[in-house]
């Protein structure tokens, strides 16, 4: 991924990105598939830009149960909110590939003997639009698990997936049980309900590329 390409970045020049660097603002680690990067009850003042691999966003309850809260891929930043506010993480963030990561330190970077810096403001814009669009997000993913029922959580996410990439054939970052935790629901059940609606011509798909064949009547 090239950084001037990505939204964080934008209109920052290679002279500016080098002095947040020099000054402890930014730094770079890699992550083995399966590990954490953040876990439930850590508190931090950076975030994360993800460089390559892919992420999610977990959330754990006391019986060992996951719910998928969002997928991040590449040139996608997490744990934003957090390291501004300051709170102790509500969630788990695993690294479901090999993953390498860019952190903003957003404590240091808008602190005040920065604020001179030509850099800040467009740093502190850019951060603004960031957490509009993610809000988006969140939200898309509260419309897909408010539908009661298996199949009308599959369409309204597989809907608001064809209507976001202009085509009636998606390609989602999820396996089976991946889906299935990231609609709460479960997997058999999960399934058996693509099974039907595959039958009944409603979509067709392979292993996670879905299309979808005609509009569903009957959510």
């Amino acid at each position: 991924m090239q950084l001037n390409t990505n939204p964080i970045f934008r209109d920052i020049g290679q002279e500016e990105y080098e002095e947040m660097r020099a000054c402890g603002g930014i730094r770079l680690c890699d992550y083995r598939k399966d590990e954490v990067i953040f876990h439930v009850g850590d508190v931090t003042c950076e975030f994360g830009l993800l460089m390559s691999g892919k992420v999610h966003i977990e959330s754990i309850d006391l019986w060992g149960n996951r719910m998928i809260l969002h997928s991040i891929g590449v040139g996608q930043a997490f744990a934003e909110t957090y390291a501004f506010c300051g709170v102790p993480m509500m969630v788990d963030v695993t690294a479901v590939e090999e993953s390498k990561v860019l952190f903003l330190n957003i404590g240091l970077l808008l602190s005040e003997e920065h604020r001179s810096r030509t850099w800040h403001p467009k740093l502190l814009y850019n951060l603004l639009l960031l957490s509009v669009h993610k809000n988006l997000a969140w939200s898309s993913r509260m419309f897909c698990i408010t539908p009661k029922q298996v199949r009308a959580r599959v369409m309204t996410y597989l809907s608001s997936e064809s209507i976001r990439r202009g085509s009636r054939t998606v390609t989602i970052p999820f396996d089976r049980q991946q889906m299935a935790d990231y609609l709460n629901v479960e997997r058999s059940a999960l399934s058996k309900e693509l099974g039907r609606m595959k039958k009944e011509g409603i979509l067709d798909y392979h292993k996670n590329t879905f299309q979808l064949l005609k509009a569903e009547e009957q959510i």
